[in-house]
């Protein structure tokens, strides 16, 4: 529109509008980037847990499967066999990659510990006792948090002989004083945002081969 004066310029209505139009645009504009930093958290949350639940899955089968069936007389007592399991405790013995940290033989124990935020715990300390006065090397880790249900169940013959026939077996809650592995450990976690977790199953290869097990003496 053009002044009294010949000069060209708008009129109020005019400015209104294009302000009305870019504050829209602006609005737009600040929408789609809230969304799209929305959907990038949630990726990286969904990144986060499919990761999380690799290291628990991969920690599991490096070391369940190579469980070995041994005894021990360390404590002076009467033997003891080194795999125990309950419900939402396991302790087992098995054996690092000479290239890790801790070389050797190792008790694994895993414990779940609902109170303290859903923890599940690995502890490890060295199978064989310290020499001359060492102390165990003994090491805590939190595999993992925020856990709402953490349970163990083990798959062999309640009467705890190994499978070296095919009379089959059961599902049992726990596996304590017996004499050999189960053939199968299975562990069912659920966390406490529901998100899901398959079922993992683990075949104990010594179990499974009839392995007879091995007494360990101090005087080894």
């Amino acid at each position: 529109m053009t002044n009294k004066h010949g000069l060209a310029g708008f009129t109020l209505i005019e400015v209104m509008l294009a302000m009305t139009l870019l504050s829209i645009m602006v609005t737009l504009l600040f929408g789609s980037l809230k969304i799209c930093a929305e959907s990038w958290n949630r990726g990286e949350v969904k990144i986060a847990e499919v990761n999380e639940k690799a290291v628990v899955y991969q920690f599991l089968k490096r070391h369940l499967p190579s469980v070995r069936p041994l005894w021990d007389d360390f404590s002076g007592d009467d033997r003891k066999f080194s795999f125990q399991g309950e419900a939402d405790k396991l302790q087992f013995v098995s054996i690092f990659p000479a290239s890790s940290g801790r070389k050797g033989l190792q008790v694994f124990e895993i414990a779940f510990d609902k109170a303290n935020d859903g923890q599940v715990k690995v502890m490890l300390n060295p199978f064989y006792p310290a020499i001359e006065e060492q102390q165990w090397a003994e090491e805590e880790v939190v595999l993992l948090e925020h856990v709402e249900k953490f349970q163990i169940s083990y798959f062999g013959k309640d009467g705890g002989d190994n499978f070296k026939d095919d009379s089959g077996g059961e599902w049992l809650d726990q596996w304590i004083e017996k004499e050999s592995l189960p053939a199968l450990v299975k562990i069912d976690i659920e966390l406490k945002n529901r998100s899901f977790w398959p079922e993992m199953i683990f075949a104990l290869k010594l179990a499974a081969s009839g392995a007879d097990p091995i007494f360990i003496q101090e005087g080894r």
